[in-house]
């Protein structure tokens, strides 16, 4: 199985969403396929319903942020040849939640960088389940400087 982005930069991670150490969080597995884009699959469990084979609209958020901000921060570490990641944090995204998201199988996350503007990158994602689009997203994600209280999280 191959490592994933989390794995291999942020294996004591806590965060919700992508911390491989959170035992009660998402725990997704983002897996760049080029230096500005990532995919990831993931299964819901029943505790993320929101209503009867559906999953959880705020979880759909959560793991677009998620997705997309390890793919910012992995799309900066390669375009800079830098030897570690940057920790990066979420500045602004929203969410388009097109049509309910089946819980019947995996669902498909890929991300992909449109946009970089120094330590700021815009990452457009999509959630599709059951081969149909369900979620969409845009977000900006920036890369953290010492003194701001998430610069050491990995």
């Amino acid at each position: 199985m191959t490592a994933s982005l989390q794995e291999t930069y942020a294996p004591k991670s806590i965060c919700f969403g992508c911390g491989p150490a959170n035992e009660k969080g998402l725990r997704i597995r983002s897996i760049a396929v080029a230096d500005d884009e990532a995919v990831c699959d993931w299964t819901p469990e029943p505790h993320h319903h929101a209503f009867e084979g559906m999953l959880n609209g705020g979880i759909c958020g959560a793991l677009l942020d998620c997705h997309s901000n390890w793919t910012a921060a992995w799309h900066l570490m390669r375009s800079r040849q830098a030897d570690a990641i940057p920790c990066t944090v979420t500045a602004e995204f929203a969410v388009k939640l097109a049509r309910p998201t089946p819980m019947n199988g995996p669902v498909h996350l890929r991300a992909k960088v449109v946009a970089v503007e120094g330590d700021k990158v815009t990452v457009e994602s999509e959630l599709t389940a059951g081969g149909k689009v369900t979620a969409r997203c845009r977000g900006i994600f920036v890369a953290v400087k010492e003194g701001h209280p998430a610069f050491h999280r990995w």
